[in-house]
């Protein structure tokens, strides 16, 4: 029996992947380069991050802080183009140790955040940007701001707090057509001025490029399921 090793699947999947973006991206008159894929990385094994370092990928998406600190902190050295978005809710007792870990922020989505992550970013001279979470679904156990919300809330980081407010990221409801959830996340951040928008994840990120999205974030597509706990 032949065994696939981890850098063979990944850089398998990866092109796939590419390939996708690729085409979604020409649907919607643009290259594959205006799209990034986002690595979600969360609870991956050491020889699948290392496997897809070694496949070039760069840019990868975490869900908790302390997982993410333990996973990246060294690796950081020793790559130093590579880019972490926090892509998962974030506690204000976390914001100090998101702002220095992260380059992107991907889940600003209260008044209270935002006080704590520019107290940070002020406290360490760092600079991230921030993207708003918006429950475009308005979901009871999800977390983000009202649609109805963001694009004031959006307004209201960047002159109120000063914050780098570069875009707007959602999670559509699994049992809806998300289209329709990404339709809503470009309106709105048109509305507020944004050019990034974090859309789409394994299932459908095609479609999420065909609607706009600059970034994706995929993690099953590209690693495989993630081992169980």
């Amino acid at each position: 029996m032949t065994t696939v090793s981890p850098l063979s699947s990944i850089t398998e999947q990866r092109d796939l992947i590419r390939a996708d973006i690729a085409a979604a991206a020409k649907a919607d008159g643009r290259g594959a380069d205006d799209v990034t894929l986002i690595a979600v990385s969360k609870k991956q094994p050491d020889d699948r991050i290392d496997a897809a370092l070694e496949a070039g990928l760069r840019v990868f998406g975490e869900n908790r802080v302390q997982e993410a600190q333990m996973r990246w902190t060294e690796r950081r050295a020793s790559y130093p183009d590579l880019r972490l978005h926090l892509i998962g809710p974030l506690q204000t007792n976390k914001a100090g140790d998101a702002v220095a870990l992260f380059d992107v922020i991907e889940t600003l989505d209260r008044e209270k955040l935002a006080v704590s992550l520019a107290r940070e970013m002020q406290k360490q001279n760092l600079e991230r940007e921030c993207l708003i979470q918006v429950n475009t679904g308005d979901e009871d156990q999800k977390a983000g701001i009202t649609p109805q919300e963001a694009v004031a809330f959006s307004r209201h980081c960047r002159q109120t707090h000063g914050l780098n407010i570069t875009g707007m990221m959602c999670i559509p409801p699994v049992d809806e057509e998300p289209a329709m959830h990404f339709a809503l996340l470009k309106t709105l951040a048109a509305e507020a001025g944004l050019d990034v928008l974090s859309m789409g994840m394994s299932g459908d990120y095609e479609t999420a490029i065909r609607f706009g999205a600059t970034h994706i974030r995929v993690g099953s597509s590209l690693f495989g399921a993630r081992p169980m706990a």
